[in-house]
């Protein structure tokens, strides 16, 4: 629809805050609702080219495919197995498709690439997708969000029923009464594409050790790193000559994935877990990374965004319209998603705490759960699974 705020109603059913992925499902998920919807983003035009690799679950695709945006993708990886292991001790686990009976665990794309094609169906949606537009101030009232947008040097009041933030918690400073919980993990991570002397498997790689976890996701050709570093060593390895940190790299992760012989540019970002006391406030629900900010180690933070959004829109399809954004409807929503959330966010917190304690007794530990997880069949498809679809599917 037109992209003019003046052009909006001045009531909304669902004003969404933010047009990445995880705003953009919710309102592809929305468009058959009957509901006046608006999508609100800040950037104006095409999402800009993003090369950032993102883990999607195979649930994940399925829900880009129902959505009409993972036939827009141009390119994409398969991941058909996992491996998980621990630097200097026994014991790794091995993941596989097959278990499942699946294609895939997962894919690796470009988020840049995801984000045009998510933004292209909703331009071809029936949802009011505005962007350029600045959430200028934000005021929760029992009956009615009231907000004042910005559009250029354009202005307009609106009302909804239902505000979503979905802009990575960058609206956190102007909504009262959302309470965050920072934890702030001491550590970077560090991030490159990296080539192998051995053709592609569709392998990922864990590897854990106690300087922090490694990843390597496959990606074309060959593979995306994710280096998890302290603080006070992030300069020195952003500053490695790429034969140096070539040479470093296949000291953590040995000759399970070949022998590496280039690498491109790095980048590095802070890594801490955020969440919120809850995802929900008076008129208003919080998904994707405004609810909660994971630690790549397991790539579960933009699944575990998605499945909000879906819920999120199962929860609004059976809800009479006059009753969204009341305090039954979002409890409903917050109990729908706490199993999941919470588990999630556990789970990957404590594999971090967990590999990181030292010793050989802890090592010995670690090896022997990762051992029982690879021997016990049941044990491995249900980790798989939570893995790939999220806690209690």
């Amino acid at each position: 629809m037109t992209n003019q705020i003046a052009q909006l109603p001045d009531h909304l059913d669902i004003a969404i805050v933010g047009g990445g992925p995880v705003g953009a499902a919710l309102a592809l998920s929305l468009q058959d609702a009957g509901l006046h919807v608006a999508v609100l983003e800040a950037r104006a035009g095409e999402p800009k080219p993003d090369p950032r690799a993102l883990a999607l679950s195979w649930g994940s695709v399925q829900t880009l495919e129902r959505l009409g945006a993972w036939q827009g993708l141009q390119e994409s990886t398969p991941i058909k197995t996992v491996h998980v292991s621990q630097r200097s001790g026994f014991g790794h686990a091995t993941l596989s498709c097959e278990e499942l009976d699946v294609p895939a665990l997962g894919y690796v794309v470009n988020y840049g690439d995801l984000a045009g094609a998510l933004h292209r169906r909703l331009l071809q949606a029936p949802v009011h997708y505005q962007q350029g537009v600045q959430l200028d101030t934000v005021k929760a009232l029992p009956g009615y969000v009231a907000m004042r947008l910005n559009q250029g040097h354009k202005q307009k009041m609106v009302t909804a029923s239902l505000l979503v933030v979905a802009d990575g918690g960058k609206s956190l400073t102007t909504l009262p009464g959302i309470e965050r919980r920072m934890q702030d993990y001491g550590q970077h991570a560090v991030i490159c594409d990296v080539r192998t002397d051995q053709a592609q498997r569709w392998v990922a790689y864990e590897r854990f050790s106690e300087q922090g976890p490694m990843a390597l996701l496959p990606r074309g050709e060959g593979f995306t790193v994710v280096w998890t570093c302290g603080n006070d060593e992030v300069e020195a390895c952003m500053a490695l000559s790429d034969e140096v940190f070539l040479a470093q790299l296949q000291g953590r992760m040995g000759d399970r994935a070949g022998r590496f012989i280039s690498t491109g540019p790095r980048a590095s970002f802070p890594l801490a877990l955020r969440r919120l006391v809850s995802p929900v406030g008076v008129r208003t629900v919080l998904i994707g990374n405004a609810a909660q900010v994971l630690h790549p180690v397991a790539g579960q933070g933009f699944n575990l965004g998605l499945r909000d959004a879906i819920a999120l829109a199962d929860v609004v399809a059976s809800t009479a319209r006059d009753t969204l954004g009341t305090q039954p409807m979002l409890n409903r929503y917050a109990k729908v998603r706490k199993l999941d959330a919470t588990t999630t966010t556990a789970f990957t917190d404590s594999l971090i705490k967990l590999f990181a304690l030292p010793g050989s007794l802890a090592s010995s530990a670690r090896g022997s759960g990762l051992a029982l997880l690879d021997l016990v069949p049941a044990a491995r498809k249900r980790f798989t699974q939570h893995m790939v679809f999220g806690a209690g599917a």
